[in-house]
C-alpha cells in the first residue's frame, strides 16, 4: 500500500468524496478505508472531511439541477421519489447513481436548499460511518487472526 500522510490523505478523502457525490465516478469509501488504514487515529476528523465533501458534491448536483430548464428531462424514478416522500428523499442521497440523481433532481424541482443540504449531510454521514464502523471492526476483529 502506499504511504502518505495524514494531511494528503485527508486531501485526497475531500476530493474523492466530492467527485463522488456528482454526477461523476468516483471511490469515497476506498479512500476513506486507506485513509483510515494508514491513520487510524484520524477517524473522527476522516469522516467529517468525507462527510464535508461528499455533502459539497451533492450540493454542486443540486446546483446543476437548477440549471436544467423546467422542460429537460431529470431521472423519472428520481422525480417519483421526491414527489413521493418530499425532501426525506434527500437522505437517500448517498445511494450510488440514484443518489446523484435525487440531488439533481431536488435543485430542477427548486427544493429550498437550506432544507436540503443538512437531509443531505445527515444521509452521507451514515453512509460514511458504517463505511469506518465496518473497517475498524474489520481492522480490529477480523485481520488479527488473519495473521
Amino acid at each position: 500500500m502506499f504511504e502518505f500522510s495524514p494531511e494528503a490523505g485527508l486531501w485526497g478523502l475531500f476530493f474523492a468524496a466530492f467527485v463522488s457525490a456528482t454526477l461523476l465516478p468516483g471511490g469515497a469509501e476506498v479512500v476513506l478505508v486507506a485513509q483510515l488504514h494508514q491513520h487510524p487515529e484520524s477517524l473522527w476528523l476522516a469522516l467529517a472531511v468525507a462527510t464535508a465533501g461528499n455533502t459539497l458534491g451533492g450540493l454542486t448536483s443540486y446546483l446543476v439541477g437548477r440549471l436544467v430548464p423546467n422542460k429537460g428531462k431529470v431521472n423519472p424514478k428520481a422525480m417519483a421519489t421526491l414527489h413521493r416522500f418530499g425532501y426525506w428523499a434527500l437522505l437517500f442521497s448517498w445511494v450510488p447513481l440514484f443518489g446523484d440523481a435525487l440531488c439533481l433532481a431536488a435543485g430542477w424541482l427548486r427544493l429550498n436548499p437550506l432544507l436540503a443540504l443538512p437531509l443531505y449531510a445527515l444521509g452521507k454521514l451514515a453512509r460514511l460511518a458504517a463505511v469506518a464502523g465496518g473497517w475498524t471492526w474489520f481492522q480490529q476483529s477480523v485481520l488479527p487472526l488473519l495473521g
